[in-house]
C-alpha cells in the first residue's frame, strides 16, 4: 500500500535539518508506484535525499514526493542498474564488492541516483556523465515512460537537461569498468579522506556546496579570498574550514540562510565582481524578506 503523510514536519529528513511542514509527502517504493502517484496529481516537487536543497521554515503548501524508499538495484557483468532513490555511497560501495570502477568519487556523498544524474554530480575528476549509458524516465507533459541514452542528456557541469525538459529519472544503467578490488577500495578511501578534510560531515548539518564554481575558477577560493568565513547570521555559519559552505548550529532559519547567502555573494562580487550562483535550491513557502532575498539570488524564482 502506498505510504503518504499529510501536514508533515520534513526538517529532519533534510541535511541542513531546516524546514517546515508540507502539505503532503509520499512515500513511493517501486517505479509503479512513483508514475502513478505522477500521473494522479498536477502539481509536484521531487526530492531524495534532500541534501541539496533549502526549505523553508515555513514550509510548502503542496506535494512533494520523496523517492528514498526506491532503492532497487542490479550488477550484470560491468552494467549496473539503480532505481533513482539509490544513495550514491551505497552505489559506490556495491561496485567495489563486484570489483566494478567507476563509482569511486560517490564515496561520502549524501544525495540519491536521481539527484545524482538531474545535476550530473562530480567530484574527483569523475562525473556521472562518464559512466551512465542509458536511463529511463517520466515525461510530465505526455505523461509516458521514456528511455534516453547518455547523448541525450545534453550534460554539462552540474547540467542536464532533465533540468529544463519537464522529464524526471525513474532509473538509471551505468557502464563501469573492471578493476582491481583493493585498488578501488583505496580509491574510495582516498576520496572519503579528501571529502573529509574540505567539506563539513551531517554532524555540521549543511546542503553541500552553497555556489557553483564559475567557469575556468574556484567559488571556494573567491568566497575566501572575499573574506566570508567570519560570516554569521543567527545559527547560520559559514564554516571555518572551507568559505563554501553553510552550516547550521543548530537553531537556523531558511532566512537565515538566505541572507548569509546573499552577504557571501555580495562580499565576491564587490571584491571581483563575479556574480556567483547558487548550486543549493531553495524550496516552499517565502515570508517577504525571504522573497527580497530569494530575488537577489535566484534569476528564475523558484516555487
Amino acid at each position: 500500500m502506498l505510504e503518504s503523510e499529510k501536514d508533515f514536519e520534513i526538517k529532519n529528513l533534510t541535511s541542513f535539518k531546516i524546514g517546515g511542514t508540507v502539505s503532503n509527502v509520499y512515500f513511493p517504493e517501486t517505479i509503479n508506484e512513483f508514475v502513478q502517484i505522477m500521473k494522479s496529481l498536477d502539481k509536484y516537487l521531487i526530492l531524495g535525499n534532500c541534501s541539496n536543497v533549502l526549505i523553508s521554515s515555513d514550509g510548502y503548501d503542496g506535494n512533494i514526493i520523496l523517492t528514498t524508499k526506491m532503492n532497487n538495484y542490479s550488477v550484470n557483468g560491468t552494467a549496473v542498474s539503480a532505481d533513482c532513490g539509490v544513495k550514491g555511497p551505497m552505489l559506490s560501495k556495491i561496485a567495489a564488492e563486484n570489483s566494478l570502477s567507476g563509482f569511486e568519487f560517490m564515496t561520502g556523498f549524501p544525495g540519491s541516483v536521481g539527484g545524482e544524474v538531474y545535476m550530473n554530480a562530480s567530484a574527483h575528476g569523475q562525473s556521472i556523465s562518464d559512466i551512465l549509458k542509458r536511463c529511463c524516465v517520466f515525461n510530465k507533459l505526455t505523461k509516458e515512460i521514456e528511455y534516453k541514452e547518455n547523448c541525450d542528456m545534453e550534460f554539462g557541469y552540474r547540467k542536464s537537461n532533465l533540468q529544463t525538459n519537464g522529464c524526471v529519472l525513474l532509473s538509471a544503467e551505468f557502464e563501469l569498468k573492471k578493476g582491481e578490488k583493493d585498488a578501488i577500495q583505496e580509491l574510495m578511501s582516498r576520496n572519503l579522506e579528501s571529502r573529509k578534510a574540505f567539506q563539513p560531515s551531517l554532524a555540521n548539518p549543511n546542503a553541500g556546496s552553497v555556489f557553483k564554481n564559475p567557469k575556468n575558477d574556484s567559488a571556494g577560493r573567491l568566497l575566501d579570498k572575499a573574506g566570508v568565513k567570519a560570516l554569521v547570521c543567527n545559527d547560520a555559519a559559514v564554516w571555518e574550514k572551507h568559505a563554501n559552505f553553510i552550516v547550521n548550529k543548530g537553531g537556523a532559519t531558511s532566512e537565515d540562510v538566505l541572507n548569509l547567502m546573499v552577504q557571501m555573494r555580495n562580499l565576491v562580487k564587490k571584491e571581483f565582481t563575479i556574480e556567483l550562483e547558487p548550486e543549493v535550491i531553495y524550496i516552499g513557502n517565502r515570508n517577504q524578506k525571504e522573497e527580497e532575498l530569494c530575488k537577489m539570488l535566484y534569476k528564475k524564482i523558484q516555487k
